[in-house]
């Protein structure tokens, strides 16, 4: 879902639910995370998004394993914007926590 940012510091601001790893993680599982990243990217170049700001979706309280979560999102993240040459300018991974902050600057090294 794409909503108008109002008072943020963006132009828009795209709402994504992830999937919730309730026991052990499945390959559904993680095909339903890279879906979130490919359908964010997809929304954003649909409707002219030069760049976005990814959070760790999933990670947290949907207990989606922080560091494999990093991986699907880098991957994903990486072929979209090979298939999608020039589609966008910028995309970050914005974290909160210094355990994820160091998984992705291991992933980008």
């Amino acid at each position: 879902m794409l909503t108008d940012a109002y008072n943020l510091p963006a132009k828009k601001v795209i709402h994504i639910v992830g999937p919730v790893v309730n026991g052990k993680l499945t390959p559904a599982l993680e095909q339903e995370l890279a879906d979130c990243y490919t359908n964010t990217l997809d929304l954003c170049a649909e409707n002219g998004l030069r760049s976005v700001a990814f959070c760790c979706i999933s990670t947290g309280v949907f207990h989606f394993p922080p560091e494999r979560a990093a991986q699907i999102a880098a991957k994903t993240v990486r072929k979209w914007l090979v298939d999608h040459d020039g589609a966008l300018e910028r995309v970050i991974f914005n974290v909160f926590r210094d355990q994820d902050r160091d998984i992705y600057e291991h992933l980008f090294g």
